[in-house]
């Protein structure tokens, strides 16, 4: 590394990866007490610490390892710190070093400048770390923390985590650049120069992922309202769907008085026992059939179930609820409901009763719950990107139940596909178990 310019203070650099972790935990939900966590801060600083002031003289060879290890202590103290993903702490972790590169740098060329003017008091070159830390990191703290939700998580997904990474690796290698080797196109050649990249690239990085952090919040308040509009939808779907089954009910209480007055009425074994097996089978139909272990599966079952039998559908379900147990109501709810009503839907457009079938899968799977819905289908399924061809008049709203599945799934790690096998459509969900232990 070029040694002709002063490089950052070790100490200097670690207590700003300090204070950007302490930034960003403090608006995330902790998961250990306070005077733990304080216990937990001092530690972390001072491994902190004595490690960037060991791997100082190393060679240029160990730099990059050395910057990943800084990175991965932070990673640990967020994580460890607060409750939230291994994701979302990588996504902090990555924003909290851009931050700490930046107020470290903009420190020092301050610290620079003042030093090279003879003027400069000796208590004002020792003021100046604790008042520009102060306050580049309040300011930075109080742009962080009305962007983050009160409980803390923001369910970030692998593809956005590595998007994150990929701005800060390039920040920091293009920030560093002149200090590894000056005879490239993109290299500044005067020390005020070099100091002024890497500020000013810090600066832009933080600025990016900032933006970057606002625009994905912004996404994932318009989805959350539309997922509630949604769910409002489908209330009143089921709020139609319950009148229709008691009247439904109504019905077959009255065919039941009416079966029960003609077998009083039987004289003849075999006509009795004929109507009491009819009698049977009809109130086999309404037994609650589905016990999962998950309560709001069985609910989502029984509602649906009531709903197929008006329209001679069959449904059967082989599920083991509990694997779902880790997973939030509202996104249960989006995946088996918009799963089933788009079968159900496709169901009563076939002719033939005996066809309309529906089956209901969960099961754990080499680590991972599968999650499989199959009904009969007639025809060759064609696909639209990654959507089936729509045969609906409203092409416009197409595809937002199974686009509302994959934003569920994706929450938690896993992963959407649809097929079909001979006369059998097929949506399949994997969903990695780590979640659901």
């Amino acid at each position: 590394m070029n040694t002709a310019l002063s490089e950052i203070p070790r100490l200097y650099t670690a207590f700003a990866e300090w204070l950007a972790c302490i930034v960003y935990i403090l608006p995330l939900k902790k998961q250990i007490r306070v005077r733990g966590l304080l216990l937990f801060s001092g530690t972390f600083l001072l491994v902190q610490s004595l490690f960037l002031l060991f791997t100082k003289k190393l060679p240029l060879f160990f730099w990059i390892p050395c910057m990943i290890a800084a990175i991965g202590m932070m990673f640990i103290f967020i994580y460890a710190s607060c409750n939230i993903s291994r994701e979302e702490a990588g996504y902090f972790s990555v924003r909290a070093f851009v931050a700490a590169e930046f107020v470290a740098s903009f420190e020092w060329q301050v610290h620079v400048f003042i030093r090279h003017d003879g003027d400069a008091s000796v208590w004002l070159e020792t003021l100046l770390l604790p008042f520009t830390y102060g306050v580049a990191f309040f300011i930075i703290w109080l742009l962080e923390k009305q962007h983050i939700p009160e409980d803390g998580r923001l369910n970030i997904r692998p593809r956005e985590l590595w998007s994150t990474v990929s701005i800060g690796a390039a920040v920091f290698g293009i920030s560093n650049l002149s200090f590894v080797n000056m005879q490239t196109p993109f290299s500044g050649q005067y020390a005020q120069e070099i100091l002024n990249i890497r500020t000013l690239v810090d600066l832009g990085g933080f600025a990016i992922l900032y933006a970057y952090h606002i625009q994905r919040n912004e996404l994932r308040t318009r989805h959350e309202l539309k997922a509630v509009q949604n769910i409002l939808h489908q209330q009143y779907t089921q709020y139609q769907q319950s009148k229709e089954t008691i009247e439904l009910i109504n019905i077959k209480y009255h065919d039941l008085k009416n079966q029960i007055i003609a077998v009083r009425a039987e004289e003849d074994d075999e006509k009795r026992n004929a109507y009491l097996k009819k009698m049977e089978d009809e109130i086999k139909l309404f037994e609650a059939q589905n016990k999962t272990g998950n309560h709001v599966l069985d609910t989502l079952l029984a509602s649906k179930n009531m709903y197929c039998l008006k329209y001679g559908i069959t449904l059967t379900c082989v599920a083991d609820g509990s694997l779902l147990n880790e997973i939030d109501v509202i996104d249960i709810c989006t995946i088996f409901g918009n799963a089933m009503d788009n079968a159900i839907e496709y169901e009563k457009r076939i002719e033939e009763a005996e066809k309309r079938l529906i089956h209901v899968s969960v099961f754990a799977q080499k680590g991972f719950t599968m999650i499989r819905f199959e009904n009969y289908f007639e025809g060759v399924l064609e696909l639209d990107g990654d959507l089936p061809v729509t045969t609906k008049a409203d092409s416009f709203n197409h595809g937002y139940g199974l686009k509302s599945i994959r934003y569920s799934v994706e929450k938690y790690g896993g992963g959407v596909s649809i097929g079909q096998q001979e006369n059998w459509f097929e949506l399949k969900i994997l969903i990695p178990a780590r979640h659901n232990s």
